[in-house]
């Protein structure tokens, strides 16, 4: 079976399917045990004719579809496309970058409250910040810390190593933090909608066959804005409406996306 590997990866949607079938290869299949029981997950030794399913193998948990077509796609941090970003090692001038105040002499912490396949949250991590990860889904979770555990192997291990990532609901995270303990900056990825070609469009897609409802937008905004000690930035298409039709208070436009950043009370 011959299945393209798609590394580069949108944000997907919050709320949870069942969780896919966990196959693996005859060295992996411990490892993919322990990996099923986690997730509530149908346990496999072969890959199923259809639907999604979970492939574990030496070089790392990867998410698949049997049929319609074909694909697979992973967390990557050092090789593919967020290697070549990686590489370029011009992080200051990166949007995501500049959107959440971080500079030479300041590197805010950051909660990436949509953390998806950590994507940005590296970039952020590879400019200095400490970057904690907000994930609810437990198989992008898993796929998340795959990726991490891959990277730091890789040699990437002191960006990777200010990267912590929690499955855990952002709005029940947001919630909890408090006083001492807020961060300066809360980073929002929520997956917007609208046509995406090639590649992008493809991974978007596998996401949203695993993953249904979208997040609690207003709710996640407000408990974000309550809770950042300097600001609030969500990415955006940039043709698209503020989250929760909230305007921000400046943004950083893009060719396809924009940065919306929010100051917060606190600031």
């Amino acid at each position: 079976m011959v299945i393209g590997i798609i590394r580069h990866c949108d944000k997907p949607p919050q709320t949870p399917s069942p969780p896919p079938v966990v196959a693996a290869d005859e060295t992996s299949v411990a490892v993919a045990e322990t990996l099923a029981e986690r997730l509530g997950s149908p346990r496999r030794t072969h890959p199923p004719e259809r639907g999604l399913y979970l492939w574990l193998a030496p070089d790392g948990l990867s998410l698949c579809q049997a049929a319609g077509p074909a694909m697979c796609m992973r967390a990557e941090f050092v090789s593919g496309v967020q290697g070549y970003r990686s590489a370029r090692q011009r992080h200051q001038h990166e949007a995501v970058v500049r959107a959440c105040g971080i500079t030479r002499g300041h590197c805010p912490w950051v909660v990436d409250a949509t953390a998806g396949l950590g994507r940005d949250a590296f970039v952020l991590a590879s400019a200095g910040a400490r970057v904690t990860l907000l994930e609810r889904s437990p198989v992008v979770h898993a796929l998340l810390t795959d990726g991490l555990q891959r990277a730091t192997a890789a040699g990437a291990g002191e960006r990777t190593g200010r990267m912590h990532a929690h499955a855990v609901d952002a709005v029940d995270w947001l919630t909890g933090a408090a006083g001492d303990i807020s961060p300066a900056v809360v980073y929002l990825d929520p997956m917007y909608s609208g046509r995406r070609r090639g590649a992008a469009g493809k991974e978007l897609a596998l996401l949203q066959a695993l993953l249904t409802d979208t997040t609690d937008e207003p709710a996640l905004l407000a408990r974000a804005r309550a809770v950042a000690t300097q600001r609030v930035v969500v990415k955006r298409h940039r043709h698209a409406a503020p989250l929760a039709d909230q305007p921000p208070d400046y943004h950083l436009p893009g060719r396809s996306t924009r940065f919306d950043v929010y100051r917060t009370r606190n600031a």
